[in-house]
């Protein structure tokens, strides 16, 4: 069963596991489970329909709707850059900066899409150096971060930080393999460590605050402790 993190009249947001499809694809033909199908089904709202989306491989909030205005609605809040979107990542190395942006142009999904602006803002929240060999090194490298993009670009955080020369752990698009082994073989960790971890917006109905967090998995728990961090720190994480 999914993990509702807010469930009212106009808005459901969940949090989705990582490995999941957000709805059928054609590329996928053969998954046999999506998010939205469980989303409608669990709610008993078979009208749900996604405002945004996350890669298979990303975990953390998603939002539905039920109705086309407050889709639209909340459609052109993203555009305009009103929804405050937080992501955790780890990525290899350390940073030289503890906190800066990341400022470049990137195509779509589509082959021979249009470049077109895409910014992110991020801060390291903690790095380790770990006793695993790693290439010619002895030890090994990495930085717990959080990311902010202002911009909705196809898996934007993902290849922002590889073009900064720090690519996210269990990326298998744009990671280093050898990095993903080494939280395999030493965590047990086999995924993607991307995690939508916060959205801040205003209400679409009431015009309230809405501060919406997923919590995080036990994955990221063992990962944490590399850290030396209390997730209590980071929230709450499911048990």
């Amino acid at each position: 069963m999914l993990e509702l993190i807010h469930n009212d009249d106009v808005l459901v947001a969940v949090n989705k596991p990582a490995g999941l499809l957000v709805h059928p694809s054609k590329i996928a033909a053969g998954e046999k489970e999506d998010l939205l199908t469980q989303l409608r089904l669990q709610t008993g709202r078979g009208q749900l329909r996604l405002v945004h989306r996350l890669d298979r491989a990303t975990s953390g909030v998603l939002l539905a709707c039920d109705d086309a205005q407050t889709h639209a609605a909340l459609g052109h809040a993203f555009e305009r850059r009103e929804v405050d979107k937080r992501y955790l990542a780890v990525v290899r190395g350390w940073p030289v900066e503890e906190a800066g942006e990341i400022d470049k142009p990137l195509s779509g999904e589509a082959r021979h899409s249009p470049v077109k602006p895409a910014l992110t803002h991020y801060r390291v929240l903690a790095r380790c150096q770990l006793p695993w060999p790693s290439g010619r090194w002895e030890t090994a490298r990495y930085a717990l971060v959080e990311a902010a993009p202002q911009t909705g670009r196809y898996r934007q955080i993902r290849r922002h930080f590889k073009h900064l020369g720090h690519p996210l752990v269990g990326d298998t698009s744009f990671g280093k393999g050898e990095h993903n082994r080494l939280f395999r073989m030493h965590l047990g960790v086999h995924r993607l460590l991307l995690h939508a971890r916060s959205l801040q917006l205003q209400h679409p109905q009431s015009d309230t605050p809405l501060h919406l967090q997923a919590d995080l998995d036990q994955d990221w728990t063992r990962v944490l402790a590399l850290f030396e961090l209390d997730p209590a720190v980071l929230g709450r994480t499911k048990g």
